[in-house]
């Protein structure tokens, strides 16, 4: 009888002891709504930052070195989407703990989700494109409305201060009625994340809509001066799989440091060239669109390329001449480095007596493609500068041009392990056949393309399996500053292959069949595919 007084019923022990997942779900959905009541802030009110967005730029600026060639290489230009992903992610994680403890203590929880705001609120105020006041008042929005969804969740986990005290003992021992304290809790959870998702949703939409790639604010582009003309038929070849020669706009690689595409106003944008020069000067777009434009065909890549990928291209750039510029400025002796600031803050640097080298046409450009520069590529203008990676030359939305000294400034990413001279190396690749692919033995085009701004390329050569190197034809460059594509026709026969390519450049320089990574200066190493031959 002692015994049976003694034992504790089902119920009274689970009540006791509330399961942990309720709490941890309340403040999962707690920071949802943080997160949906900022992005729809953002997107309601101009000048607001988007918190997700202000968390994935200090992630960035803080990232340790060789972050960027991982990141890069796993999720390619989709870098920026993981790593938003990854912030959300994070936040969900650090919210479950928080509405573990709230369930204990509320202070203790709240204190959690005050500290990931001040964090929040830093971020949003380091945004260059709003003030740092739209930041912090962001953050105190986002942080308010987390802890009301906390403190309604956490008030109705079973075995919270709001569950029923007058629930039957069969409810919980029978298993034949529902849990009231529970339909309840999962009730106001999934309408707290219904609104929370209609929320973010909504924000998001409209901060998208904010920053969207591919427009801009004009569609003037006059006609250059000096065009540049159509590639001729012997300076590309029409093999199915080829990289084109000229790359569209839509499919041109875009690898930068900006979460949202920073949208610029033409009639409001200036161009400044400041520091070590003679006559500083200040350019509105009308005034750069006015100067005598000329046009080039310019390939440009991102250091973190790997061998065999994707992330360089090929187009025309139409802009004015750097030198002439420069010319107008007067730069003074000393002067051996050319800063390029963006808008939102990003910073490259590139020795002077480079911009200056003859036979070599830097440009700031206003066109590409022969339209206006697509946001996404640096509306109003940006840099390109031959031959070297765009790590270190190629500032989107560009707002001022400093000549300084090399000692003096460190471009953004040389503090974080990338080199700070940084020619592009010579690389070749294989295009068509794929990787992996199988096929009929017959003789099949096998073809790619080769670069090596501003040296050229000579030459490109193949082998298989191994065997002596093969010369392969290459069409016509349409200058040394850009790639060519190459082919060779091969007689494949049954059986599995390796195939293998290396590019001799315009100094008679032959790729390195040395491999290393794309930190500090760009990857090295031949690209080289298995095939099958049916």
């Amino acid at each position: 009888m002692d015994r049976a007084i003694g034992r504790s019923r089902p119920g009274a022990a689970q009540a006791a002891r509330p399961s942990w997942w309720p709490a941890a779900l309340a403040g999962v959905i707690a920071a949802l709504v943080a997160i949906g009541v900022s992005e729809l802030v953002a997107g309601l009110v101009p000048g607001m930052p988007s918190l997700v967005t202000s968390m994935g730029d200090l992630v960035i600026a803080l990232q340790p070195p060789g972050a960027k060639d991982v990141v890069v290489s796993l999720f390619g230009s989709n870098d920026k989407l993981a790593l938003n992903v990854a912030v959300v992610v994070v936040a969900l994680v650090v919210a479950a703990l928080a509405g573990i403890l709230a369930q204990r203590r509320f202070d203790l929880g709240a204190a959690v989700f005050v500290g990931f705001g001040v964090v929040a609120g830093i971020a949003g105020a380091r945004e260059p494109l709003a003030s740092p006041a739209a930041g912090a008042l962001a953050a105190v929005i986002a942080v308010a409305a987390g802890l009301l969804a906390l403190r309604a969740l956490i008030d109705r986990v079973p075995g919270g201060r709001r569950s029923s005290p007058t629930r039957p003992a069969t409810a919980a021992t029978s298993g034949t009625m529902p849990d009231w304290d529970r339909r309840r809790f999962l009730i106001a959870s999934a309408g707290t994340l219904g609104g929370a998702v209609v929320f973010g949703a909504v924000g998001r939409t409209l901060v998208d809509l904010r920053h969207p790639t591919g427009v801009v604010s004009t569609n003037r582009l006059p006609p250059a001066l000096q065009p540049a003309p159509d590639p001729a038929q012997d300076q590309s070849y029409a093999i199915a799989g080829i990289t084109p020669l000229v790359v569209p706009n839509d499919d041109f690689y875009r690898i930068d440091t900006a979460l949202l595409v920073p949208q610029v106003d033409a009639e409001t944008w200036s161009l400044s060239m400041t520091g070590m020069i003679d006559r500083p000067q200040s350019f509105r777009y009308d005034e750069l669109l006015e100067m005598p434009l000329f046009e080039q065909y310019v390939t440009i890549a991102c250091v973190s390329n790997q061998i065999g990928e994707h992330l360089v291209g090929n187009t025309v750039w139409t802009g004015v001449r750097l030198k002439e510029l420069l010319a107008m400025a007067g730069v003074q002796a000393g002067a051996t480095q050319i800063v390029g600031r963006s808008v939102d803050g990003f910073t490259v640097g590139f020795p002077t007596d480079w911009a200056m080298a003859d036979g070599r046409e830097p440009m700031v450009a206003v066109g590409m493609g022969r339209e206006p520069l697509p946001a996404e590529h640096g509306f109003p203008a940006r840099l390109i500068v031959p031959g070297l990676y765009g790590y270190v030359s190629a500032t989107k939305w560009l707002s001022e041009i400093e000549l300084t000294t090399r000692e003096a400034v460190d471009g953004y990413w040389v503090p974080l392990g990338w080199a700070k001279d940084a020619p592009i190396l010579t690389q070749s690749r294989i295009d068509t056949p794929a990787a992996g692919a199988s096929f009929a033995a017959a003789t099949i085009p096998v073809a790619g393309v080769a670069w090596a701004p501003d040296r050229g390329i000579d030459g490109v050569e193949v082998r298989f399996d191994d065997g002596a190197w093969q010369p392969t034809h290459i069409s016509r460059p349409i200058s040394k500053a850009t790639w060519v594509q190459w082919r060779y026709d091969w007689a494949a026969t049954s059986g599995g292959h390796t195939i293998e390519v290396r590019a001799i450049d315009g100094t008679g320089t032959v790729q390195t069949a040395d491999v290393t990574p794309p930190a500090p200066d760009g990857a090295r190493g031949h690209h080289r595919i298995s095939v099958t031959v049916t």
